[in-house]
């Protein structure tokens, strides 16, 4: 007990054991522990941060703020910018067949930042094991899984060898557990097992309005991870950095793990930037409309950085290029492009100058009785980075546009009347993508009179398609290939293309 006692008063937090006399010795153990594993100069400073934080007046956004940004937003250099639909097809096939290259000679990993529950889907599991309902039934494990099978066939198939392809997934205290249970009880998906990496992002207390530490129960910390730009800590703690190296491993594609339609290691992604001598990249979408609440990707003060939608202004969100384009246009969707060079750099330099966000949560907590109380508004701060802030860091970024319909529909929220970002949201995007390569490799769809249909283009985000089809990840990852298996054919729906 003493140890934990000398860290909570130098981090000028002994009301963290408040309770001890009425906690039983197992309860008395686990809270040692805890207290034991935080630095207590860190803990200090970051209870401090969000005290004064908490004093901040309210901003625009879900958290106390300044407001609008500080510095003045700058629109991205045109040099720096790629775009899938402006793109010439030779210099996509450039592209694509480079990033094959770089995967098929295993200087490609993929990393996933899967650290959320379930919890506003409304399960008590991660997110990556939410079936959305897709005639498969397949998760989004599953799906991103077989994608790396697929980019793998064919970067072997340009260079003749197996190629490996290291998958590194960043979790949760609350993640990890139940994600190594799910990959070991379906076989890794095929995937060999030392090429699935899983490693724990930290955790940080929870932190009340008065700066003090909120126990959940009398004797637990709430605590929750310390955003997706914990990977970089993550990297260090867990060798992650050093076991990409030993496997030769140059360019990390990094993702969230809610996106269905994410392209694992896309090879016209990797080649693009390769090509570029990118250190980091980002791909992005382009606003839906000029008050989407989407982070910007752009510069402040000549430094790349995302800027949240709660910080910027009205009237920049609306301004317009003499083409009529948003000037603003490049929204974030968490999709990445990182050397280990660089992210060697920033774990080794960098990361301590990262700043933290700041959100109001409703945090569970026990009263000066030890009841517990779950609370009807905010009630503490956390605190957390996020994995983009790392690109004012850049001495070569790049960004590449594509189309949300081809790349974004992530899974966010319940389903509810007029919900976006829902389990439906996300299989109709799927599913509308895998009719449109059916169409464009020659497939031909039947109505129930054995009539054929004609084609349909989706006008409304709620449309669904015309029939269902699904096709395996394992047979094509972008509508590649899949000719041989439908071109002048017939089909009625539903259309399950398996391997």
């Amino acid at each position: 007990m003493q140890a934990a006692v000398s860290v909570l008063a130098e981090a000028g937090q002994p009301e963290v054991l408040r309770f001890w006399p009425r906690l039983s010795e197992a309860e008395r153990e686990a809270l040692a522990a805890a207290v034991e594993q935080l630095e207590p100069a860190e803990l200090r400073d970051h209870c401090l941060a969000a005290a004064r934080a908490a004093a901040l007046p309210p901003g625009p956004g879900p958290g106390p703020g300044p407001g609008p940004h500080p510095g003045p937003l700058q629109p991205l250099p045109p040099g720096v910018v790629g775009s899938a639909a402006r793109a010439e097809p030779a210099e996509i096939n450039r592209w694509r067949e480079r990033g094959l290259r770089e995967i098929g000679e295993g200087r490609v990993a993929v990393l996933l930042l899967a650290g959320g529950q379930g919890t506003r889907l409304g399960v008590p599991y991660p997110k990556g094991m939410y079936d959305v309902g897709l005639p498969s039934g397949k998760t989004l494990y599953q799906i991103q899984a077989e994608r790396i099978h697929r980019v793998r066939t064919l970067a072997a198939e340009r260079t003749g060898r197996s190629c490996p392809l290291p998958w590194y997934i960043m979790t949760s205290e609350f993640t990890l557990g139940p994600t190594q249970s799910f990959f070991s009880q379906h076989g890794y998906f095929g995937l060999p097992q030392a090429d699935v990496v899983m490693f724990e992002q930290r955790m940080l207390p929870a932190v009340g309005f008065d700066g003090k530490v909120i126990l959940e129960g009398m004797g637990r910390i709430a605590m929750a991870p310390d955003g997706n730009g914990g990977l970089y800590r993550a990297l260090t703690d867990h060798g992650i950095l050093d076991d990409m190296e030993r496997r030769g491993v140059c360019e990390v594609h990094v993702y969230c793990v809610d996106n269905i339609l994410v392209k694992m290691a896309d090879p016209v992604f990797i080649g693009f930037c390769v090509e570029r001598g990118a250190d980091c990249g980002a791909k992005v979408v382009g606003k839906a409309y000029p008050t989407e609440p989407v982070g910007l990707v752009c510069r402040v003060d000549g430094h790349y950085q995302v800027v949240e939608y709660s910080e910027v202004e009205p009237a920049t969100m609306q301004r317009r290029n003499p083409d009529g384009q948003l000037t603003f246009n490049a929204g974030n969707i968490c999709n990445h492009f990182l050397t280990v060079a660089f992210l060697k750099a920033v774990a080794g330099e960098f990361e301590a100058q990262l700043k933290p966000h700041v959100a109001l949560k409703k945090v569970p907590y026990v009263d000066e009785d030890g009841n517990c109380v779950k609370p009807e508004k905010p009630n503490g701060i956390k605190m957390e980075k996020f994995v983009f802030d790392v690109f004012q860091f850049s001495k070569s970024f790049v960004v590449w546009e594509v189309l949300r319909e081809d790349e974004f529909s992530p899974l966010k929220n319940a389903e509810s009347v007029g919900a976006k970002d829902t389990a439906s949201t996300a299989r109709r995007a799927l599913l509308w993508q895998h009719y449109r390569w059916a169409l464009q490799a020659g497939a031909h769809f039947l109505d129930h009179s054995n009539n054929r249909m004609p084609a349909c283009t989706q006008l409304r985000e709620t449309d669904d398609p015309p029939v269902v089809c699904e096709i395996s990840p394992l047979i094509s990852g972008a509508g590649e290939g899949l000719e041989e298996r439908v071109k002048g054919r017939e089909f009625h729906s539903p259309l399950l293309l398996t391997e």
